[in-house]
């Protein structure tokens, strides 16, 4: 299974608008980060996690040619706001877009036309929102688990599939979540900046969660514009111990 990291940046993006600070000046292309995503591809799945403000530059650049189904986190603008360009790849028939009763609802609200009777004009995205069976449920041969999780008092999705895990924007892993993450060997992390904050976690307990995962592989995301990439991988090579933890940056790929 191959995931690509289609971007890895907080909800400004990386550089943001408006700032001159040393990462958002940076010309390592590692500092360049569009809002967080990623793609999983199997031999019989492809399957998106979040559809951010870029995703139809994302889809461009990962040369995207279809969707089996969309993973929502939560409905944050970051992490749903490109949901009307998946039009093109749900021409055949309606995109399974799964995600929690919050997320859904508030995906048919902000994309009212496109439930709705009436003009095509440029055409709607075709979609079928659904819950995930608390069981799990499978996409082609990808197994996949829906991780509740919490930002801040939010609550939020992680997913995992197969053995590899992407929990993106969370505050705190609740007790029953980390049963349902046991053999992970790849894991993603919310890993916002040195400083604590109230939704995320910071570096150092991402760092944290890392080493209790035990996860043979673990990648930070959701970057702000604090910690260039050489400094945050230098960084965790110091306090990370053996967690494995490490910066990832956009399109990094990875096996699983």
């Amino acid at each position: 299974m191959r995931i690509r990291f289609l971007g890895t940046g907080t909800s400004h993006g990386v550089p943001v608008i408006a700032c001159a600070c040393p990462v958002c000046s940076s010309r390592d292309p590692r500092d360049r980060r569009f809002r967080s995503s990623i793609l999983v591809e199997s031999a019989e799945a492809s399957v998106l996690v979040d559809a951010g403000p870029e995703f139809r530059l994302q889809a461009l650049g990962a040369r995207l040619e279809r969707l089996d189904a969309l993973l929502l986190t939560h409905a944050h603008a970051d992490h749903l706001h490109g949901l009307d360009d998946v039009r093109s790849l749900s021409r055949k028939a309606a995109l399974p877009v799964y995600g929690n009763e919050e997320a859904l609802s508030e995906a048919r609200e902000r994309f009212s036309y496109a439930f709705r009777a009436g003009q095509e004009g440029g055409g709607k995205p075709r979609l079928a929102l659904l819950p995930p069976p608390p069981e799990g449920f499978d996409i082609g041969d990808v197994r996949v688990l829906a991780v509740p999780l919490l930002h801040g008092a939010l609550p939020v999705l992680g997913w995992r599939l197969g053995r590899f895990a992407y929990l993106t924007d969370c505050s705190a892993i609740p007790e029953a979540s980390w049963a349902l993450l046991s053999g992970v060997e790849t894991v993603v992390l919310d890993g916002l900046r040195y400083r604590p904050h109230p939704t995320h976690f910071s570096v150092d307990e991402a760092l944290a969660a890392a080493r209790r995962l035990g996860a043979r592989e673990t990648w930070l995301t959701h970057l702000t514009h604090d910690a260039g990439h050489a400094e945050l991988e230098a960084y965790c090579r110091a306090k990370g111990g053996d967690s494995g933890a490490r910066p990832a940056w956009d399109g990094l790929e990875i096996e699983a």
